[in-house]
């Protein structure tokens, strides 16, 4: 199915983990030019070159700290310089701060404010600009269940990423006249380098397939998410398949999640 990606371009917030890495690949496989932006300048550039050279695409390598605000306008700026316009924006920046409330400080507050909520917003502010102008584009965000369905000991992240859901719902009635459309992915359990870490902590006493079916024991679909079930996801919201789709929150939670 062609997605009609061809000669789109998108920036990835956050392109160097899993998820954001696997959306860069999956974009770059339809066609689109993808800028990925990460802190550690040299995994980024390893990063982009490995993923261009799997996919014959066109990939560009911006180091920036998205939790600065000059990095950020840097950051969109590289993408216009080089490719001039902007179509897609998919921000998978965030961290899991999970803890009792007494236990989170301001400082715990304000970092994830800025990592999680702040870089988005910056950086759609910055994007909206450029995708007026060319008639159209497309904002993805990531988010986690836990912005609709908040555990104990789960703050700071589940407050910052249940505002970033309703900043995505916000934005995307604001937006829809000049068919910009706006969705949430909401993550459920996907393989990741912090699941990696929780077993090397308590579980390394499993093998990694071991501790990954134990886990998907408790999920209706018996098994982790991949990364690669992410980027499908973003690459259908950011087609013109999903034209009719905006404001919209998506659980991709293998049926994990109680809210609907």
């Amino acid at each position: 199915m062609d997605l009609g990606l061809k000669g789109k371009v998108a920036a990835i917030i956050g392109g160097s983990e899993e998820i954001g890495r696997a959306a860069a690949f999956r974009l770059a496989e339809e066609g689109a030019g993808v800028a990925i932006c990460a802190c550690r300048g040299e995994l980024v550039q390893t990063m982009a070159q490995e993923i261009a050279a799997a996919t014959g695409g066109e990939v560009l390598a911006i180091q920036a700290d998205i939790t600065q605000a000059v990095d950020c306008v840097r950051f969109i700026q590289r993408v216009i310089e080089h490719f001039g316009r902007l179509d897609i924006l998919v921000s998978h920046a965030g961290r899991s701060s999970a803890m009792s409330f007494e236990q989170a400080t301001d400082e715990v507050w304000r970092d994830d404010i800025e990592v999680t909520l702040m870089a988005a917003i910056r950086c759609m502010r910055l994007a909206l600009p450029y995708m007026r102008k060319q008639g159209g584009g497309r904002i993805i965000t990531l988010s986690a269940i836990a912005g609709k369905q908040a555990g104990v000991c789960s703050v700071p992240t589940s407050v910052t990423q249940a505002a970033g859901i309703h900043l995505t719902k916000a934005l995307a009635q604001e937006c829809a006249a000049d068919n910009i459309l706006v969705n949430t992915i909401c993550l459920g359990h996907i393989k990741s380098a912090q699941w990696m870490q929780r077993w090397q902590a308590q579980y390394s006493h499993l093998t990694p397939d071991e501790y990954y079916a134990k886990e998907g024991d408790a999920i209706p679909l018996k098994r982790l998410g991949e990364a690669e079930d992410v980027a499908d996801l973003v690459c259908f919201l950011a087609s013109e398949r999903a034209r009719y789709i905006t404001g919209t929150t998506i659980h991709i939670d293998g049926g994990l999640s109680a809210t609907m």
